[in-house]
């Protein structure tokens, strides 16, 4: 970084260094722009708030060069990954979703990656690696943000050094807030969110315990839930699969309550259904909340992240969308910076992204009601024909009403930008159709519609269709056409970069639809046809952001 008039200097200044906040500036700095990344904290995580790195991530990750990191990780990836739904561990199996082990899982023929379990205090520091490995990029931990002024060039953000309390500024082009669902960019930026609010007051425990698996009977899982007259209760996730496990209490939207070490040890002990002495580590009391930001930023100042959506953590979404968040942006903050994007860019930044947030957030809110909304419980643990009914009746339930949670992968891979002013819809679509198959979680279908992820398949090199994308636009040609060469000259004219792919490959041309699809930096369709428009600089400027 540069220091001009007592002033750090850089493009884009990132507030946060969580998994959003290191993904962004990540990004950045593989774009070859510099970044600074300011945190309060020192980068340890004693809580992790998340352990399923989504497909799409991974996708993400392997442009990066860092799925190796991810699968080297300390999770032991022989554990089970089975969701298991129980009265007690020593009580009652009502049922239970098998999944396979991290060794043992494939990918899926829609990608040449797979969802990976690697929790927040392994992933963190994958990401903060990959990001301090970016020349442009520098990590500011123990700095706290405190506020910014906006110009017409660019921001001053005044930071504190927690270490001699000096106060000082950092000038950038652009400024993010990834600092989290109580986001003081957000706050100052006066961006309100909407949505259903608290939906539980909710507390998590690490704690040790080695032996664990071996004090009941029931195989062992990835995520025990246990179920009461209200529902579920508990649920006890394998943090490492190893000799830590969060326990986490669901709680509810009517009262918060706060639990002495005691107390906590004791729901442990209700939950495996005996007594042991857990080794409590860590404990955290947080709202679980289903909220989406009314914008995504501001003239030169954005939010990302938490900062733009709190949702449930029942199905994974919430950094994964995040990371979205990150990757939309970056390639558009690149564009602004290189010259070639216009202020178009940056209003589709949250037409995009807002519509994927209240998507993940009503999913999410939607298994959580169905973890909470099982019914007829009263007799779980009885001893009878009408216990054992119940049992069956749950059981039934909650693995019914939750595969959509455990299978969601059209939630991670189907998410399709419908109305950006940055894609062009040049082809009739049945909107309801359209509708039906963005609520839908679980079934994805592969399609090079304009908005949607453009489809993995295998070429005859052995790379992915995926491996092709992320620095520029790409365009796909599946047949001869001479206006390629004229596109070519139109893009340098326009200084819009566009790399070009003939593919000879009838399974992926079908995968494909038409003849030419040509591809953003993100990996999203920015337009479709069996014939290039007449007029090329009209979709140039339309993609690129500078067509009003």
């Amino acid at each position: 970084m540069t220091v001009k008039s007592g002033l750090l200097e850089c493009e884009v200044l990132v507030i946060g260094a969580g998994p959003v906040g290191l993904a962004l500036a990540g990004d950045l700095g593989w774009r070859g722009r510099k970044c600074i990344v300011v945190d309060r904290g020192d980068g340890s995580v004693f809580q992790p708030k998340m352990d399923l790195v989504g497909i799409r991530t991974m996708e993400f990750c392997r442009r990066w060069g860092i799925v190796g990191d991810v699968e080297s990780s300390p999770y032991d990836r022989d554990y089970p990954q089975d969701n298991i739904y129980l009265t007690t561990l020593n009580g009652y199996e009502l049922g239970r979703q098998a999944m396979p082990s991290m060794r043992e899982e494939l990918p899926p023929p829609e990608s040449p990656q797979k969802r990976e379990r690697c929790p927040q205090n392994m992933f963190d520091p994958i990401l903060r690696k990959f990001a301090e490995s970016q020349a442009g990029v520098e990590l500011l931990y123990g700095h706290e943000y405190l506020s910014f002024d906006e110009d017409g060039d660019g921001v001053t953000a005044k930071v504190v050094r927690h270490a001699d309390n000096r106060e000082f500024g950092i000038r950038a082009r652009y400024l993010v807030g990834c600092d989290g669902g109580r986001s003081s960019v957000r706050a100052q930026l006066g961006i309100g969110m909407k949505g259903r609010g608290l939906l539980t007051y909710t507390t998590n425990v690490i704690f040790r315990c080695p032996e664990f698996n071996s004090l009941h009977d029931k195989a062992p899982g990835y995520r025990y839930m246990f179920v009461d007259a209200s529902g579920v209760w508990a649920t006890i996730v394998a943090i490492n699969g190893k000799d830590c496990w969060r326990m986490s209490l669901v709680g509810n939207a009517d009262e918060r309550k706060r639990y002495t070490n005691d107390e906590l040890k004791g729901f442990a002990c209700r939950a495996l259904g005996r007594r042991f002495e857990p080794e409590i580590l860590s404990v955290l009391n947080w709202t679980r909340e289903e909220l989406v930001a009314e914008q995504y930023g501001r003239g030169r100042v954005f939010i990302c992240g938490d900062a733009c959506h709190l949702t449930s953590p029942t199905g994974g979404l919430g950094m994964n969308t995040g990371i979205g968040d990150a990757v939309d942006l970056s390639w558009k903050l690149d564009a602004a910076l290189q010259g070639w994007g216009g202020p178009v860019l940056f209003d589709s930044y949250g037409i995009e992204r807002k519509s994927i947030a209240e998507r993940i957030t009503r999913f999410s809110t939607g298994n959580l009601e169905t973890m909470k909304r099982v019914g007829n419980c009263n007799r779980l643990e009885e001893d009878s024909e009408t216990g054992a009914a119940e049992r069956r009746q749950v059981g039934h339930a909650l693995s019914e009403g939750l595969r959509r949670e455990w299978l969601s992968l059209n939630m991670h891979l189907g998410n399709r930008y419908v109305d950006s002013p940055v894609c062009v819809y040049s082809e009739h679509e049945d909107r309801e159709q359209i509708a039906a198959e963005y609520e839908d979680g679980i079934n994805y279908r592969p399609t090079t519609r304009p908005g949607c992820r453009a489809p993995h398949a295998w070429l005859a090199d052995g790379r992915s269709t995926l491996d092709l994308f992320g620095r520029g636009y790409v365009l796909l040609s599946f047949a001869p056409d001479d206006d390629v060469a004229r596109l070519a000259d139109a893009a340098r004219e326009a200084r819009v970069p566009v790399a070009f792919h003939a593919i000879d490959a009838p399974a992926v041309a079908a995968l494909y639809e038409k003849r030419h699809v040509l591809v953003r930096p993100d990996g999203h369709v920015a337009w479709r046809g069996d014939e290039l428009p007449v007029d090329l600089m009209g979709l140039l400027a339309t993609i690129s952001g500078k067509k009003e």
